[in-house]
């Protein structure tokens, strides 16, 4: 099989030659520190990997007025996340004033409406952007949101260009937008960013129905985006996020402010042709079945307990496995870095034995790695590939 083949194959929940292997999102600073700046493809095929190309291609809606800040840097489809500055949308009742902090790795972001401006900072480090002051100050920030800020929609076109220059060498993969600047393609996991966790936590219990109008806000400035997604060459769309993970919330509030809304998005994209995969980088096991209901066509990541999280891939393939396919799982933390080689294989054998029977399994990381020692990239993959269907899964 090519890896195309055998990456989808996988996410059909069918058995290919052997276990796909892949990863994440590959950091560029990970590249530049220690590959001497390889590109991304050419990092899969200096380990063998099976390739994962990732648009960010999405477009403002002119017919609404919308249109790019102009002075964003260089990017597009193609450019997986990093230190760039994303594609902002504006329009002439959503304004941007950018300030430079005297940190020199900080920028205050204000968003400027006919009532009153809004504003967020983003600090940068060379590895990874976070966001140190939230967007939502006051519960009634949100009415801004719902009448002046504009969505997104694909760009099919751009998508079906960056797809077919691919040729067809592995997965094409994209996300729902997150809030502009700095946002999670899960509408909980946007309003975290947006608001703050704890907040939002509390939230759910002393104000349950501003929650709901918050996220409700959030899912209306999504639907567009994956309406738009008819036509266009995705092989997986992300949803989700980590701030939806059971060390974070419990599965009660995930059913009741998480899953209503995302189940929508995923209804759409479904009726637009895409399948979902659902990213839960945290505790996952007591949400299982509920993200599973969902109806989502792939699950990640599955971190184990030695990373923080709760995956068990055995008993997730023995509760789900039958109706989504599982992506992630492999501990990057302790077997990409400061391990003997035949420790990355043994734990590539573990993942294989009890997530790989029947298939429908894609051995990855459970999320990015920010560093490894290549002489253990080159056992995981080259260990991944003697994971043969049809022998035994034994060493």
């Amino acid at each position: 099989m090519t890896s195309r083949e055998r990456l989808l194959a996988a996410l059909e929940r069918k058995v290919p030659d052997r276990l796909p292997v892949t990863t994440h999102h590959v950091q560029e600073s990970f590249l530049r520190r220690r590959l001497e700046g390889l590109s991304v493809q050419a990092f899969f095929d200096r380990f063998g990997l099976d390739p994962i190309l990732w648009l960010d291609a999405h477009k403002p809606d002119i017919r609404n007025g919308a249109y790019f800040y102009p002075g964003r840097s260089a990017s597009g489809p193609g450019a997986g996340p990093g230190l760039d500055e994303p594609r902002i949308l504006l329009s002439d009742s959503w304004q941007l004033r950018k300030t430079h902090l005297p940190d020199h790795r900080s920028v205050r972001y204000e968003f400027l409406t006919p009532r009153r401006s809004l504003s967020l900072v983003m600090r940068t480090d060379e590895n990874t952007a976070w966001v140190s002051e939230r967007l939502i100050k006051e519960k009634s920030d949100i009415d801004l949101i719902a009448a002046y800020a504009p969505a997104p929609l694909c760009d099919a076109e751009a998508v079906n260009r960056e797809a077919e220059l691919f040729a067809g060498r592995g997965l094409v993969r994209g996300t729902v937008p997150g809030f502009d600047v700095a946002g999670q393609p899960g509408c909980w996991q946007d309003a975290a960013v947006l608001y703050g966790i704890e907040n939002l936590i509390l939230a759910a219990y002393d104000d349950p129905d501003w929650l709901r109008a918050f996220l409700g806000i959030l899912l209306e400035r999504k639907k567009p985006y994956v309406r738009s997604l008819h036509g266009a060459k995705f092989d997986l769309v992300e949803l989700g996020g980590g701030d939806a993970s059971s060390t974070v919330i419990s599965p009660r509030i995930f059913e009741e402010f998480v899953a209503p809304f995302d189940a929508e998005l995923i209804r759409l994209a479904h009726e637009a042709g895409q399948r979902i995969v659902y990213h839960t980088c945290g505790g996952m096991m007591p949400l299982l079945e509920i993200i599973a209901a969902l109806g989502v066509d792939a699950m990640e990541t599955f971190t184990p307990a030695s990373m923080g999280g709760d995956a068990d891939l055995g008993e997730a393939k023995r509760r789900v496995g039958d109706r989504v396919c599982l992506i992630g799982g492999f501990d990057q933390f302790h077997h990409f870095l400061g391990c003997a080689p035949e420790d990355t294989r043994r734990a590539v054998r573990r993942c294989f034995e009890a997530a790989g029977p029947g298939g429908g399994y894609i051995l990855a990381p459970s999320d990015h790695f920010f560093d490894a020692d290549p002489e253990l990239l080159e056992a995981y993959a080259d260990e991944a590939g003697k994971c043969v269907y049809g022998r035994s899964a034994g060493p």
